[in-house]
């Protein structure tokens, strides 16, 4: 028992002598708040993205001079390979602070890697976001995004060709779909025109369709839910009307499509916001467009004339050696500087998800282009009310299938045989 004891204390003293030094307590070294930090960044599009980026670690900068934002500029298709190589190899030293990344991709980048980036409940208010935003980013209750530019879609018209219609932009604004076929036959009788285009062989409308029904290609436990989803086929029925009736035009690419906006093909697009900057490029139809809502489903409950399409989030990275200072940045900046919103808007037409962004003098200005109407305060009322939806891990494929199938039914085969075979492929590559 005596020699336990002697052995103990003998261990106490050795401990003892490693914490305390000619009396000192040994500490680890304070961390110095002014020390200089740089912040890596990853993301695209020098005149959009980038240039977001850079304009808020100005903002930023003005209140800490000792922090610095390093911008890559990295296309997404790039980006996201980097990432999954780093990733999969579990060898992230090479991978930035911060990441941007497509909403529609965080939740399959989450689910397959969720120690690669910082959750960020507590840390910043995400209530001032739009909703739907949020719940891109969110998995199994955790937030790990911070949300940027708005993807809320909107109805996009040329008011001189309603002119010669007969029509106005209110006609337009709260109806259904099945009144915008009403009035797209209009148009087409009336000056020969088409309502809108779209690419052939790409799913934008039905998407657009879905949310705005908060419907997805995914039940609420992540299961492919094409077959026998009803919405879905009301969406492949009206697009189906749509086309066939002259209403919408099928073009070939994304070339083709910008081209029936500018050179006056068509009297309208139904897309997200960010549209607004291909519209807006041909100077010679100043004022003569208008923003309106989005068409919901008469015969649809759940439908509202609020939908979005595309948008991306700031991601900061668990490997980061600065985290707090990441968080601290995206929090100050894009969670939370109207200032911020209010610079990059003009240049680059980055409509927030931040609802206080709606302050900013620059959305409450009358836009000359579109008439005089204000339409970034417009949008961003628009986003937030659109309805939340579970993109998936998956969604990505089930687009895929859902082109497919959309293909095969305009050129007449059967609607539940087609969807049929989507879920079968769907399911397929969820299995594998």
């Amino acid at each position: 028992m005596r020699k336990t004891i002697r052995v103990t204390l003998v261990l106490m003293v050795l401990v003892s002598s490693m914490l305390f030094a000619n009396g000192k307590t040994e500490q680890a070294a304070p961390v110095d708040p002014n020390a200089p930090v740089t912040l890596s960044v990853w993301c695209w599009d020098p005149t959009f993205n980038i240039f977001a980026m850079n304009e808020a670690a100005k903002i930023y900068g003005a209140d800490h001079s000792n922090v610095s934002v390093k911008v890559v500029e990295t296309p997404w298709a790039d980006l996201q390979q980097k990432l999954i190589t780093s990733l999969s190899a579990n060898s992230t030293d090479n991978l930035p602070d911060i990441i941007l990344m497509q909403d529609n991709a965080i939740q399959k980048n989450v689910v397959n890697y969720p120690d690669a980036y910082v959750a960020l409940n507590g840390k910043i208010d995400l209530s001032q976001f739009a909703q739907f935003k949020v719940d891109v980013s969110t998995v199994n209750g955790k937030h790990y995004a911070v949300p940027f530019d708005n993807g809320a879609t909107g109805t996009f018209i040329r008011t001189d060709i309603l002119k010669e219609a007969g029509l106005k932009a209110s006609d337009f604004n709260d109806i259904t779909w099945e009144r915008f076929i009403e009035l797209g036959k209009i148009v087409k009788q009336k000056t020969g025109l088409p309502l809108v285009s779209t690419v052939a062989n790409e799913p934008d409308f039905i998407m657009i369709m879905l949310q705005s029904c908060g419907v997805w290609m995914f039940d609420e436990n992540g299961k492919a839910y094409i077959k026998d989803n009803a919405v879905l086929k009301e969406c492949l029925k009206v697009f189906k009307e749509m086309v066939e009736s002259g209403v919408c035009v099928l073009v070939t690419d994304w070339n083709a499509y910008i081209a029936t906006l500018n050179n006056g093909s068509v009297a309208a697009t139904i897309n997200g916001c960010w549209i607004v900057g291909s519209i807006s490029a041909e100077k010679s139809q100043s004022g003569k467009w208008a923003v309106i809502n989005t068409p919901r489903f008469g015969s649809i409950s759940s439908s509202v004339n609020y939908s979005s399409q595309g948008g991306s989030s700031w991601i900061v990275m668990a490997n980061s050696k600065h985290q707090d200072v990441a968080i601290d940045f995206l929090s100050k900046t894009f969670g939370g500087s109207v200032e911020l919103y209010d610079t990059i808007l003009p240049s680059s037409g980055a409509i927030a998800t931040w609802l206080p962004a709606a302050k900013a003098l620059a959305y409450d200005k009358p836009i000359p282009f579109f008439g005089g109407q204000k339409i970034y305060a417009d949008l961003v009322g628009y986003s937030g009310k659109v309805p939340n939806v579970k993109y998936g891990i998956y969604n990505y494929e089930a687009r895929d299938a859902i082109a497919r199938a959309l293909s095969d039914i305009l050129k007449g085969a059967d609607m539940d045989s087609a969807l049929a075979t989507a879920q079968k492929n769907v399911e397929f590559q969820m299995s594998e």
